[in-house]
């Protein structure tokens, strides 16, 4: 054998050895296994692989709680829950029109001094502006009737300042009016003393008044009714001119299970819950649904209370299933 055959031999060689070394690397027991290039051995856990099924023939899947919270996906606790019927409105904030008043000059003449602009706070009887007097040609004080905060400034210094027109508004805003327009098919439905259930959409959940006004004619331009809410604002949390939802409640029903609106799937014709297990494992428990309403669906059964289920974004979950199913397949 020549020099450059001897090579290719060894060369060969090598090969065969290596490839046998892929497929019959031995395990911790000596038994061989397949593992190379980092491909996990046969019974390693990996985040979206398929877990065996439940003694139930249920659908379960690893998904790690790090890998949940990425894709915004929470979990909740199934238990008992307050299902209401409710009518959907919209509404604005407003500041309180009787603890409101417009700062007016006693007499015509030039702004002299303006020592509030709006935002500031103000006390009772507290200086606001100077005005001088076109007829007497001394200065006056012009003074807040109220406390509460300028919400609105309509002199600048040096100009002409009539009493026909306010200087300042200034307005309590510790309640606040919620505004809201109901439709002339649903005015029939609302009554004074009706719980609401007011949205700022800024996070702080919602906030629980009632009724307080009902107005006796519509708007000609919406067709709508007018019915006031008052909340206490002493936090200043709710600010007049923004726009909220709000969610009339007509009746309510205590259920013994119910899982959020978002936690329901569909799965392979089932409708399904994801409930957590051990050791990273989500079920696609098949459950059977009755009441709901706009948060909650109740759970006649498939689920108990205390067990931990995806309330939100469970989309991900049935994403991650879906292409184990692909996989698997190939």
């Amino acid at each position: 054998m020549n020099r450059t055959a001897t090579v290719i031999a060894i060369i060969l060689a090598a090969a065969a050895g290596a490839l046998g070394a892929r497929y019959l690397a031995p395990d911790e027991h000596g038994t061989p296994t397949e593992h190379a290039h980092g491909k996990p051995a046969e019974g390693e856990k990996k985040s979206g692989q398929h877990a065996e099924p439940d003694e139930h023939g249920a659908d379960r899947i690893l998904i790690s709680e790090v890998k949940l919270a990425a894709a915004g996906a929470s979990f909740a606790e199934a238990g008992p829950a307050t299902l209401s019927d409710s009518l959907a409105l919209n509404g604005i904030l407003r500041a309180n029109q009787e603890t409101l008043v417009q700062v007016t000059p006693r007499f015509p003449g030039l702004v002299r001094t303006i020592r509030k602009r709006i935002g500031d706070q103000v006390t009772k009887d507290e200086p606001m502006a100077s005005i001088e007097s076109n007829q007497s040609l001394t200065s006056y004080e012009l003074k807040s009737p109220l406390a509460g905060t300028v919400i609105d400034r309509q002199i600048s210094l040096g100009e002409y300042a009539s009493e026909q027109k306010p200087a300042f508004v200034v307005a309590d805003l510790t309640t606040i009016w919620v505004d809201l327009s109901i439709y002339r098919q649903d005015i029939q439905r609302v009554k004074i003393g009706d719980e609401v259930l007011i949205d700022p959409d800024d996070g702080g959940g919602d906030i629980k008044g009632r009724i307080a006004y009902l107005a006796p004619i519509g708007a000609l331009d919406t067709q709508t009714a007018l019915a006031r809410v008052v909340l206490p604002n002493p936090d200043s949390r709710l600010r007049p001119g923004l726009f909220v939802t709000a969610r009339l409640v007509l009746a309510k029903r205590d259920v013994a299970v119910a899982v959020r609106a978002g936690a329901i799937q569909t799965l392979e014709n089932k409708t399904v819950v994801f409930v957590r297990e051990a050791d990273d494992a989500l079920e696609a428990r098949p459950v059977v649904l009755g009441e709901q309403d706009s948060r909650f669906v109740e759970i006649k059964a498939g689920l108990s209370p205390g067990e931990r289920y995806v309330a939100e974004n469970s989309f991900v979950v049935k994403a991650e299933m879906g292409k184990g199913e692909a996989e698997h397949d190939h």
